[in-house]
Protein backbone atom coordinates (compact mmCIF):
# COMPACT_ATOMS: atom_id res chain seq x y z
CA UNK A 1 0.00 0.00 0.00
CA UNK A 2 3.35 2.57 0.58
CA UNK A 3 3.42 2.56 -3.15
CA UNK A 4 -0.17 3.36 -3.95
CA UNK A 5 -0.33 6.79 -3.38
CA UNK A 6 -2.95 7.40 -5.80
CA UNK A 7 -6.73 7.18 -5.83
CA UNK A 8 -9.64 6.76 -8.33
CA UNK A 9 -12.51 6.93 -6.56
CA UNK A 10 -14.87 5.67 -9.26
CA UNK A 11 -12.67 5.24 -12.14
CA UNK A 12 -15.18 2.95 -14.76
CA UNK A 13 -13.23 2.33 -18.08
CA UNK A 14 -10.21 4.79 -17.17
CA UNK A 15 -10.99 6.42 -20.25
CA UNK A 16 -8.80 9.40 -19.63
CA UNK A 17 -6.13 8.06 -17.96
CA UNK A 18 -3.16 7.55 -20.16
CA UNK A 19 -1.54 4.66 -18.30
CA UNK A 20 -4.81 2.73 -17.34
CA UNK A 21 -2.65 0.82 -15.28
CA UNK A 22 -0.34 3.54 -13.20
CA UNK A 23 1.37 1.34 -10.84
CA UNK A 24 0.37 4.08 -8.01
CA UNK A 25 -2.38 4.14 -8.51
CA UNK A 26 -5.53 2.18 -6.56
CA UNK A 27 -8.40 2.22 -9.26
CA UNK A 28 -12.02 1.81 -7.48
CA UNK A 29 -15.27 1.61 -8.58
CA UNK A 30 -18.98 0.13 -7.48
CA UNK A 31 -19.35 -2.23 -10.42
CA UNK A 32 -17.56 -4.62 -12.71
CA UNK A 33 -18.14 -4.94 -16.39
CA UNK A 34 -16.38 -7.45 -18.64
CA UNK A 35 -15.76 -7.06 -22.96
CA UNK A 36 -19.17 -6.27 -24.33
CA UNK A 37 -21.43 -4.78 -21.63
CA UNK A 38 -22.06 -2.07 -24.30
CA UNK A 39 -23.35 -2.61 -28.08
CA UNK A 40 -21.51 0.62 -29.45
CA UNK A 41 -17.39 -0.37 -27.91
CA UNK A 42 -17.28 -4.23 -27.57
CA UNK A 43 -13.58 -4.18 -25.65
CA UNK A 44 -14.82 -1.29 -23.09
CA UNK A 45 -14.28 -2.77 -19.19
CA UNK A 46 -14.76 -1.55 -16.08
CA UNK A 47 -12.55 -3.61 -13.85
CA UNK A 48 -11.51 -1.82 -10.97
CA UNK A 49 -8.42 -2.76 -8.55
CA UNK A 50 -11.23 -2.91 -5.85
CA UNK A 51 -14.91 -2.62 -5.84
CA UNK A 52 -16.07 0.09 -3.23
CA UNK A 53 -18.46 2.82 -2.86
CA UNK A 54 -16.99 6.25 -2.87
CA UNK A 55 -19.29 7.67 -0.19
CA UNK A 56 -17.59 5.40 1.82
CA UNK A 57 -13.80 4.79 1.54
CA UNK A 58 -12.22 1.99 3.59
CA UNK A 59 -8.73 4.15 3.80
CA UNK A 60 -7.36 6.39 6.69
CA UNK A 61 -7.70 9.83 6.45
CA UNK A 62 -4.65 11.67 4.68
CA UNK A 63 -3.36 8.50 2.72
CA UNK A 64 -3.14 9.62 -0.97
CA UNK A 65 -1.63 12.49 -2.59
CA UNK A 66 -3.86 12.65 -5.46
CA UNK A 67 -7.72 11.85 -5.96
CA UNK A 68 -9.42 11.65 -8.61
CA UNK A 69 -13.36 12.08 -8.45
CA UNK A 70 -15.33 11.48 -11.77
CA UNK A 71 -18.63 10.65 -10.22
CA UNK A 72 -21.12 9.20 -12.64
CA UNK A 73 -23.17 12.80 -13.94
CA UNK A 74 -26.49 11.39 -15.02
CA UNK A 75 -29.62 10.55 -13.02
CA UNK A 76 -31.47 7.47 -13.58
CA UNK A 77 -31.21 3.79 -14.29
CA UNK A 78 -28.18 2.35 -14.81
CA UNK A 79 -29.02 -0.19 -17.47
CA UNK A 80 -31.67 2.48 -19.29
CA UNK A 81 -29.00 3.06 -22.12
CA UNK A 82 -25.55 2.91 -23.71
CA UNK A 83 -24.00 5.73 -22.16
CA UNK A 84 -25.54 5.04 -18.57
CA UNK A 85 -24.30 1.46 -18.91
CA UNK A 86 -20.78 3.10 -19.38
CA UNK A 87 -20.36 5.51 -16.79
CA UNK A 88 -23.32 4.92 -14.46
CA UNK A 89 -25.75 6.99 -12.78
CA UNK A 90 -27.05 9.00 -9.86
CA UNK A 91 -29.91 8.38 -8.00
CA UNK A 92 -32.48 11.24 -8.67
CA UNK A 93 -33.57 11.38 -4.78
CA UNK A 94 -30.36 11.09 -3.07
CA UNK A 95 -27.68 12.38 -5.69
CA UNK A 96 -26.83 15.74 -3.75
CA UNK A 97 -26.12 13.41 -0.95
CA UNK A 98 -24.02 10.69 -2.57
CA UNK A 99 -21.88 14.06 -3.75
CA UNK A 100 -21.35 15.15 -0.91
CA UNK A 101 -21.04 12.01 1.02
CA UNK A 102 -17.98 11.05 -2.13
CA UNK A 103 -16.51 14.63 -2.17
CA UNK A 104 -16.18 14.68 1.41
CA UNK A 105 -14.54 11.03 1.57
CA UNK A 106 -12.68 11.94 -1.33
CA UNK A 107 -11.43 14.76 0.85
CA UNK A 108 -11.04 13.10 3.98
CA UNK A 109 -8.44 10.44 2.31
CA UNK A 110 -6.63 13.16 0.52
CA UNK A 111 -3.19 14.32 2.53
CA UNK A 112 -2.62 17.71 3.59
CA UNK A 113 -1.49 19.60 0.89
CA UNK A 114 -2.32 16.96 -1.66
CA UNK A 115 -4.32 17.74 -4.80
CA UNK A 116 -7.89 16.49 -5.78
CA UNK A 117 -9.29 16.29 -9.49
CA UNK A 118 -13.00 16.79 -9.66
CA UNK A 119 -14.59 16.04 -13.04
CA UNK A 120 -18.42 17.29 -13.88
CA UNK A 121 -20.46 17.26 -16.79
CA UNK A 122 -23.65 19.29 -17.62
CA UNK A 123 -25.44 16.92 -18.94
CA UNK A 124 -28.34 17.24 -16.96
CA UNK A 125 -27.16 19.09 -14.37
CA UNK A 126 -24.80 22.48 -14.01
CA UNK A 127 -21.78 22.23 -12.73
CA UNK A 128 -22.80 25.69 -10.48
CA UNK A 129 -25.35 23.39 -8.68
CA UNK A 130 -22.58 20.93 -7.69
CA UNK A 131 -19.64 22.79 -6.64
CA UNK A 132 -22.31 24.78 -4.42
CA UNK A 133 -23.23 20.68 -2.89
CA UNK A 134 -19.27 20.67 -2.36
CA UNK A 135 -19.02 23.48 0.23
CA UNK A 136 -15.09 24.19 -0.97
CA UNK A 137 -13.85 26.38 -3.50
CA UNK A 138 -11.38 25.27 -6.53
CA UNK A 139 -8.07 26.25 -6.90
CA UNK A 140 -9.05 26.61 -10.77
CA UNK A 141 -10.69 24.78 -14.04
CA UNK A 142 -11.36 24.21 -16.71
CA UNK A 143 -13.99 23.35 -19.89
CA UNK A 144 -13.33 20.72 -22.06
CA UNK A 145 -14.78 21.47 -25.90
CA UNK A 146 -16.88 18.07 -25.99
CA UNK A 147 -20.90 17.31 -26.30
CA UNK A 148 -20.77 16.63 -22.48
CA UNK A 149 -19.40 19.70 -21.57
CA UNK A 150 -17.62 18.36 -19.28
CA UNK A 151 -15.63 20.49 -16.71
CA UNK A 152 -12.64 19.39 -14.88
CA UNK A 153 -11.87 21.61 -11.33
CA UNK A 154 -8.63 21.35 -9.40
CA UNK A 155 -8.49 21.45 -5.20
CA UNK A 156 -5.60 21.32 -2.94
CA UNK A 157 -6.06 20.31 0.58
CA UNK A 158 -3.89 23.08 2.39
CA UNK A 159 -4.31 23.02 6.16
CA UNK A 160 -6.53 25.38 7.82
CA UNK A 161 -3.79 27.17 9.97
CA UNK A 162 -1.73 27.80 6.62
CA UNK A 163 -4.90 29.24 4.78
CA UNK A 164 -5.04 33.28 4.64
Amino acid sequence: MKDKFILDACCGGRCFWFNKHHPNCIYIDNRKREHGHTSDRPNHTIIPDEIGDFRNLKYPDNTFKLVVFDPPHLIGKEDASIILKKYGALNKDTWREDIKKGFDECWRVLDDYGVLIFKWSEIKIKHKEVLEILDKDPLFGHPTLSRANAKWFCFMKIPEEKQK
